[in-house]
């Protein structure tokens, strides 16, 4: 048998592998890289449209398998890579280029937005993306203190050169004003502060922007969406019937932003007890009830945990200084939830960027 005909039965088997997110099969949607044979032994590169893909364990498994059951062959090794697309919505930003923007939005304040946030892009990094986060809540910008970090690197060709932890590009007003200055702006100044931390910071090449907007529904959310186009946007809220209330005001927000809204987080769901008996703190089942009458997907419930808070305090977020307890896996699967949704409703954008995932 001909090496040929080998690798003609390799891709025959494999495309019988679906990727799940996508509806079609791998070699369909150009999935396969690098196939090499030799003998009995097949090695190939499964590329991604994420590196925080959920599923790519099952892909990988399932793809494994398929090359085994044919008949010749001894050995499969398989890599994975990804291919994080454009939103078609996102456009090139001078001197920038960042591919999905993310908004996490809330209707009022003390949900947990800026954890979100900050969790859920240090969880994208340490999958392998590249990612900046923007602290566009500039009436309390808390961002700095959550990543540990207090002051941005010298200006580069007149360029503000972001901070950096955590493998996370950051941006904030609180780099730029002394913490007990208050910051009492018109719609003007926000729309300009804003546009300013789009088109004149270093961003570089970005797979996601994570956007963390202030509470409610005013001109930095009008400025933010005016300035660039959002790939979408995050709701977190409180199981409580006042911050359902308010979660749903931010959601028609987005809606009458034309943005689309990639899901529902269900931020102190509720808290364990040492037993295992879960107490509902702050009420019980209210995030799927903003979700069924929605239409919006809740995509992830948040439990209450004392370490949150002290690594939001310390500037150690809780992904790192614990990324195995129960809020960082849930965590975790909220990032690439919305990592994934994102990559789906980017297919039509082209243009991709590769990144070597480690296996």
């Amino acid at each position: 048998m001909n090496e040929g005909v080998k690798v003609n039965a390799v891709l025959e088997a494999l495309s019988a592998v679906q990727e799940p997110e996508l509806k079609n099969d791998l070699v369909s949607l150009g999935m396969i890289k690098d196939l090499m044979v030799e003998g009995g032994r097949v090695e190939f590169t499964i590329e991604l449209t994420t590196p925080a893909c959920p599923l790519r364990d099952q892909i990988k498994a399932e793809a494994t398998r398929a090359v085994e059951n044919v008949a010749w062959v001894s050995s499969v090794k398989v890599h994975l890579s990804a291919n994080v697309p454009t939103d078609s919505r996102t456009k090139e930003i001078s001197p920038n280029t960042i591919r999905n923007v993310i908004a996490i939005a809330s209707g009022k304040g003390g949900v947990g937005k800026s954890t979100i946030a900050v969790n859920m892009a240090v969880a994208l990094a340490q999958a392998g993306a590249r990612v900046g986060l923007l602290d566009a809540d500039i009436y309390g910008p808390n961002v700095p203190t959550m990543m540990g970090v207090d002051r941005i690197p010298p200006m580069k060709e007149k360029l503000i050169v972001p901070a950096e932890a955590y493998g996370v590009k950051i941006m904030s007003i609180g780099f730029l004003v002394s913490p007990d200055q208050p910051l009492i702006w018109r719609g003007p100044m926000l729309h300009s502060v804003i546009q300013q931390f789009i088109n004149d910071v270093e961003w570089g090449e970005l797979d996601y922007l994570v956007v963390d907007l202030p509470p409610g529904t005013g001109d930095a959310q009008l400025s933010l969406t005016q300035s660039i186009p959002l790939s979408g946007g995050v709701i977190v809220t409180l199981p409580q019937k006042v911050s359902l209330e308010d979660a749903r005001r931010g959601l028609q927000m987005f809606r009458a932003m034309e943005v689309p809204v990639l899901g529902i987080i269900e931020n102190m769901s509720y808290l364990e007890m040492p037993d295992g008996t879960k107490v509902d703190v702050f009420g019980h089942g209210g995030g799927a009830e903003l979700a069924k009458e929605t239409g919006v997907p809740l995509i992830g419930t948040i439990p209450l945990d004392p370490s949150v808070r002290e690594g939001g305090d310390t500037g150690v977020p809780i992904i790192i200084s614990n990324p195995d307890s129960k809020v960082s896996l849930a965590l975790i699967k909220v990032a690439e939830d919305i990592a994934a949704k994102v990559s789906v409703q980017a297919l039509e954008g082209k243009e991709t960027l590769e990144i070597d995932m480690i296996d």
